[in-house]
């Protein structure tokens, strides 16, 4: 489980932050902190179904999956 949340992690800080010298939490809730935007989204969902080879419904992209790492992780757990 570690190394899917690093993996989401090292994406996110590579690909993603709109502030690079950011620090990325597991918990960070990156919308809320204006890390990420909406289409930073949209390519963090594409990039964990691929990433991760799960598909994934429209009605589960939401806050409470996407929100920050951890969540994301926790999300997966369930897809697992």
């Amino acid at each position: 489980m570690r190394e899917r949340v690093q993996r989401i992690a090292d994406f996110i800080a590579s690909e993603l932050l709109l502030d690079p010298t950011f620090e990325l939490s597991p918990d960070e809730d990156m919308l809320a902190a204006g890390l990420i935007d909406s289409m930073g989204i949209v390519r963090l969902v594409a990039f964990v179904s691929e990433e991760f080879a799960t598909s994934i419904p429209e009605e589960h992209i939401v806050i409470e999956n996407f929100g920050s790492v951890r969540a994301i992780d926790a999300y997966l757990r369930t897809r697992d």
